[in-house]
C-alpha cells in the first residue's frame, strides 16, 4: 500500500479492535502489499486490512478459514472473541485473526510441509464452497498482460510472451483431465506459517478449484517431490503457468512488491528459457 493508505489501513485496524472491546496500545504491521497485516497488542489479535476495491471476497476467506477448522485443517485461526465476519471501516474490510507464536525454529523439513499442504487439501475436498477455477484466473491474468494499460511497461515480445504462455499451458493442464477440487491457490512457504501450534496456512484469498498440481507448482521442489500421486507432466506445466501469472503480476501498473520490475525481468527470462519449468524459489533477482 501507498504510505498513506497503509496509515489509514492501520487506523481503521486499531478503531475495529477496539470498537470491539479489544485493548490496542501499539500496532505492529506485519506485512504490506494488496492488503495490511497488523499486530494488535497487548490484546494479541491480527487484523487483516483490504480495502473495498481488492478483487478478492474477505468474507469467503473467513467463511472458508470457518469451515476448514471444523475439519482440523492446519489453518491459521479467526480471533475467538469477536464474531467470525467482515467489518467495514473507512473504505476497509477488516477481519481478526488469532496471532499464532512463531517456532523456535523456522526451518520446515520438506517432508513436513508436504503432509501440511496434502492435510489442507484433504480438508478442503470436505467443503462445498462456490469458488472460482483456476482457469478464471488464468483468464483475467492473460487480460492483464495483453492491457496496455494495465501493463503498460511490458515490450510487444514479452506481452506475447506471456499471452501465449498462459494459454497454452492452461490449455495443456485441461487436456490432461486432471481431476479438479478446492485448492489454496497460492500455498508458497510465504503462505504457511511455522508456529508454536505446528505449520498453518493463511492467505486464502485465491483460493480456487483445480488440479492438486496447480497448488504444486507454488511449492519448492524437494516439497512437491514429497507430495504423493501427482502428476509430473501436469506439474510441470502448472509451473509455467504460475511463472506467467507472478511475471504478469510484476509487470502490472499497480504492482507494489519491492522487488518491482527486477523480479519481472527475472521472470520473463525463466519464461524464455522454456521447460523443464523452475519453481519460484530457484528465480533469482
Amino acid at each position: 500500500m501507498e504510505v498513506a493508505e497503509a496509515r489509514r489501513a492501520t487506523a481503521a485496524a486499531v478503531s475495529t479492535a477496539t470498537e470491539l472491546g479489544l485493548h490496542v496500545d501499539e500496532a505492529i504491521v506485519l506485512s504490506d502489499s494488496n492488503r495490511l497485516v497488523v499486530r494488535l497488542l497487548p490484546c494479541d489479535t491480527v487484523a487483516r486490512v483490504t480495502p473495498l476495491t481488492h478483487f478478492a471476497s474477505a468474507a469467503q476467506e473467513v467463511e472458508l478459514v470457518r469451515l476448514l477448522a471444523r475439519t482440523d485443517s492446519p489453518v491459521a485461526p479467526l480471533e475467538p472473541r469477536v464474531e467470525a465476519c467482515v467489518f467495514g471501516h473507512e473504505g476497509f474490510q477488516v477481519t481478526m485473526w488469532a496471532y499464532s507464536a512463531p517456532a523456535p525454529s523456522q526451518v520446515l523439513p520438506p517432508a513436513e510441509y508436504a503432509r501440511t499442504l496434502a492435510h489442507l487439501h484433504a480438508g478442503l475436498r470436505q467443503i462445498n464452497l462456490t469458488t472460482p477455477h483456476f482457469m478464471d484466473r488464468v483468464t483475467a491474468t492473460q487480460r492483464d498482460a495483453a492491457s496496455h494499460d494495465v501493463t503498460p511497461d511490458l515490450a510487444p515480445a514479452d506481452r506475447s510472451l506471456l499471452t501465449n504462455a498462459l494459454h497454452d499451458l492452461g490449455r495443456s493442464i485441461l487436456d490432461r483431465g486432471r481431476p479438479d477440487q478446492l485448492l489454496h491457490g497460492e500455498p508458497h512457504p510465504m503462505n504457511l506459517l511455522t508456529t508454536t501450534n505446528g505449520p498453518l496456512f493463511i492467505d486464502f484469498e485465491n483460493t480456487a478449484r483445480g488440479p492438486v498440481e496447480y497448488d504444486l507448482a507454488w511449492i519448492p521442489d524437494q516439497v512437491s517431490r514429497h507430495y504423493p500421486n501427482s502428476d509430473p507432466a501436469v506439474l510441470d506445466h502448472c509451473r509455467g503457468l504460475v511463472l506467467a501469472i507472478v511475471a504478469t503480476h510484476r509487470w502490472s501498473r499497480d504492482d507494489h512488491h519491492p522487488s518491482g520490475r527486477t523480479s519481472g525481468h527475472a521472470f520473463l527470462h525463466a519464461l524464455r528459457t522454456g521447460p523443464p519449468w523452475p519453481t519460484l524459489d530457484t528465480i533469482t533477482w
